[in-house]
């Protein structure tokens, strides 16, 4: 039986929380679409994305409408076009890209993620076409997202590819100099990507998965925020410890959880196709009141970024995990703490007063469910350096057999300590410097491969 107040406290959750499903992304496997040639390859992607896709955001609408609950994306993720367009060259692969903006224009969602390449263990002359046209291919278009999978717990880190990646950030920035290098921020480098992320950047949809799919990701920073103040509200003078902390945590990720697979689910239905995951990822936005900085600061740091967050963060990321887990068999996808610098206000805020700095976030990252994530640095960094943070933070996932990410925006024309603006949901900061830019090199220049740790040989 349903209590009057849970139903009360799901309608506070989604009128004064900022409960919302972040993210509807169906996934559609495009190996089948390879033609002759690039223009018929093109032309079979958008026939097929056309086909299954069309009625996807009226479908998001009428459930979101029929529930309460706002979607807020409606995006697609696809094979990982590396893998589709196995053979051509770096101007056909731009020529693909261009073709999925166009398609997702047409059905109307507002990102489509996949044009991918995973490099764990080597680069083809695929990986290596693709790579080259990611520049371009970002800067041209408007709703294509990129990745690229550089390591693994599984094989270690590729280094000749993140030598690559550092050069391709650079390019990224400088081709979209006008817009302060925004076409960096729809591109994400990854150790141990999951096939089943819904999130942008790194949203593909990997292999063995469904033909088309439906995954859902669901967030509710705000959600955990107030849960957390009412419960130390109400403690009327007892001592609550971190695990009592822990355990509301738990219990909200719990509601939230079963409100997205709700959504998911009734999409899938509609659709008829099968759903996949609910990826149940506390992923904040610039709006006041949606931050995961702000649960840090309830949970006892006066400043983002002072001693003890990284232990926070390891708490919050776990108590989210297993209430979802058990909320829901489906929970996939990264399911933890986002914490985005630009799209977060209060993590952008510690950016900008020098509380938080890369190292510290860095530390974080270890327990975090990405990685560095939406950080503007000067654009006057270099791409050996910018290798070389790639580099750390790959390491960190390889050897504890977790996923991370970096997603770094090197901002032309400006250094530390200026603000840089993205619009919507890509927020602002302040720039964060980078010390010791520039004492890299030699390191990256070495090329190579990071061999994966001793645990790698399980079978």
């Amino acid at each position: 039986m349903i209590r009057s107040d849970q139903i009360l406290n799901t309608v506070d959750m989604i009128q004064k929380e900022h409960l919302d499903v972040r993210a509807v992304t169906m996934g559609i496997d495009l190996l089948d679409c390879r033609g002759d040639d690039v223009t018929a390859t093109c032309e079979r992607i958008k026939a097929k994305i056309e086909k299954f896709a069309a009625r996807l955001v009226p479908t998001c609408n009428a459930v979101a409408e029929k529930y309460g609950i706002p979607v807020v994306n409606k995006r697609l993720a696809v094979t990982p076009i590396a893998s589709v367009g196995a053979g051509f060259n770096r101007d056909d692969f731009v020529a693909l890209a261009c073709a999925l903006d166009e398609v997702a224009a047409q059905v109307g969602v507002d990102f489509v993620g996949g044009f991918s390449a995973n490099v764990e263990n080597g680069l083809s002359r695929a990986d290596r076409e693709l790579i080259a046209a990611i520049p371009e291919a970002l800067a041209i278009t408007q709703k294509v997202c990129a990745s690229v999978n550089a390591g693994s717990t599984r094989y270690g880190v590729n280094m000749d590819a993140v030598v690559l990646l550092g050069q391709t950030i650079k390019a990224l920035a400088e081709k979209s100099k006008a817009r302060h290098g925004f076409a960096a921020a729809k591109f994400v480098v990854f150790t141990n990507q999951p096939g089943d992320n819904p999130f942008m950047a790194g949203a593909i949809h990997g292999m063995g998965q469904h033909e088309v799919m439906i995954n859902v990701g669901v967030s509710g920073p705000g959600v955990i925020a107030r849960a957390l103040e009412r419960r130390l509200a109400q403690s009327s003078g007892q001592q609550l410890g971190l695990h009592d902390l822990a355990d509301e945590i738990k219990q909200t990720a719990f509601r939230v959880t079963r409100s997205g697979e709700l959504i998911g689910r009734q999409v899938a239905a509609a659709l008829g196709v099968p759903f996949g995951v609910v990826d149940l990822s506390l992923a904040p936005t610039p709006n006041v009141g949606d931050s995961v900085g702000e649960i840090l600061k309830i949970l006892g740091v006066d400043e983002i970024g002072a001693p003890g967050s990284t232990a926070i963060v390891a708490l919050l990321n776990d108590a989210v995990k297993k209430g979802g887990t058990f909320a829901s068999q489906s929970v996939g996808g990264l399911s933890g703490a986002f914490i985005p610098v630009c799209e977060d206000n209060e993590l952008a805020e510690a950016a900008g007063n020098g509380s938080l700095v890369l190292e510290k976030l860095e530390a974080m990252t270890s327990v975090c469910s990405v990685g560095l994530d939406m950080i503007a640095v000067p654009g006057s960094v270099d791409a050996a350096t910018i290798a070389a943070i790639i580099a750390d933070e790959m390491a960190i996932g390889m050897i504890n057999g977790k996923t991370t990410a970096v997603r770094l925006i090197p901002v032309p024309g400006k250094e530390a300590g200026e603000v840089v603006s993205f619009g919507g949901l890509f927020g602002e900061s302040a720039i964060m410097p980078v010390r010791n830019a520039g004492k890299s090199a030699r390191f990256v220049a070495f090329g190579g491969k990071i061999p994966a740790p001793i645990h790698s040989l399980k079978n």
